[in-house]
């Protein structure tokens, strides 16, 4: 992982990602969502949204991809009668 200029995280990937899938580090905590899928197939990269104020932390540590996707699962409400 590294910052570009932009502010967005530039993440080299081993698997293939989805665009909009979330990012966590080893404890689970939510570091960047993937907004695109950049470079050559064999050997990808994601352009990434930082989710934490705090991402110089992050730079060079390795993240991992959610099974599921925060965004695209459906909230239930009552509806009031």
């Amino acid at each position: 992982m590294h910052l570009a200029a932009s502010g967005r995280v530039i993440i080299q990937l081993t698997s293939k990602l989805a665009e909009g899938q979330l990012l966590c580090d080893e404890t689970g905590t939510k570091v960047a969502k993937v907004m695109e899928l950049i470079g050559p197939i064999k050997r990808p990269f994601a352009s990434a949204i930082p989710l934490t104020n705090n991402i110089e932390k992050f730079i060079g540590k390795s993240v991992f991809a959610l099974d599921y996707s925060t965004a695209n699962t459906q909230k239930f409400r009552r509806r009031k009668k």
